[in-house]
């Protein structure tokens, strides 16, 4: 294991990141961000959120690369379309897939939150004049979003990989799998910290914030980061990652449309919830388990 080159591309991923979520602090944070474009929506912290913290880690991926001169070789960006299709499919719909398990157990577990009237959907149409059935439109939304979302937040969810699973995991991997696959995504979760504590995911009004949120980041991002890497080692490839990472980010908010009641964003129903999160973990759990090393 190089630690040189670890401890170079941490420091660079981090920085970078880290100073861009500082800027976003001083900014107005992510409640009070300024529009860049009046009444689109379109905040300074989104835009700096989207291209420079998310593109932090592949930035440091490179940089380091540079600094340290070690050639670019081992890029983990074949495909391997032959040998790896199954890890590609896996990481398109099975993170989609679980999102959608995760929020249903939750209202299982949480049924007052469930909302049979589908009140959101509904006021939607009807808004909009239309006369469709609101389960009609959440099953089409859900389709599409598990056949398309992976691809298109493929651009966003590029820059995370690219470092996390293209170079940090590999570069831990003569520690054992499994300690590489955790101690990569608990690094992934510390990562985020600064974004959370500014109420991403979560909020600000929570019961423990921010202590539970980053507690729980570091949960989500283990319980997830170990089924991704494992896709990623198994296919030599950063792409399932990439497309893991899409899906899940692209169904992610998908429990929102049967939620009543004051949101539980630190219990569910979104994967970054303890129990929306629960299948990942378990799927993990027996990753880890499985693996000899």
């Amino acid at each position: 294991m190089n630690k040189k080159h670890i401890t170079i591309f941490l420091a660079f991923a981090f920085g970078i990141s880290w100073l861009i979520g500082l800027t976003i602090f001083l900014t107005g944070r992510l409640e009070n961000s300024p529009e860049l474009i009046p009444n689109s929506g379109i905040t300074l912290a989104f835009v700096l959120t989207a291209t420079g913290y998310m593109w932090g880690p592949a930035l440091a991926h490179i940089l380091t690369r540079l600094v340290t001169r070690a050639g670019w070789k081992d890029l983990f960006l074949k495909p391997h379309f032959k040998s790896a299709w199954k890890y590609l499919l896996a990481g398109w719909f099975i993170p989609g897939l679980l999102t959608i398990l995760g929020a249903a157990l939750f209202f299982v577990i949480i049924p007052s939150q469930f909302d049979p009237q589908l009140t959101m959907i509904t006021g939607q149409i009807q808004g909009a004049g239309a006369e469709i059935s609101p389960v009609t439109v959440i099953i089409s939304q859900t389709v599409i979003a598990l056949f398309i979302s992976a691809p298109i937040n493929a651009i966003a969810t590029f820059g995370e990989e690219f470092g996390w699973r293209a170079f940090l995991l590999p570069e831990l991997l003569p520690l054992g799998k499994r300690k590489a696959l955790i101690i990569s995504s608990i690094i992934w979760g510390v990562w985020h910290w600064p974004v959370v504590y500014m109420g991403h995911n979560y909020g600000l009004d929570y019961a423990g914030y921010p202590w539970l949120g980053l507690i729980l980041t570091v949960w989500f991002t283990l319980s997830i980061g170990v089924y991704i890497g494992w896709l990623s080692i198994n296919g030599k490839s950063v792409w399932p990652a990439v497309l893991a990472h899409g899906s899940l980010n692209g169904l992610a908010a998908i429990g929102m449309l049967f939620l009543q009641g004051t949101p539980r964003p630190t219990l569910g129903p979104s994967p970054a919830g303890l129990i929306g999160v629960l299948p990942f973990t378990i799927l993990s759990a027996w990753i880890l388990f499985r693996l000899k090393e």
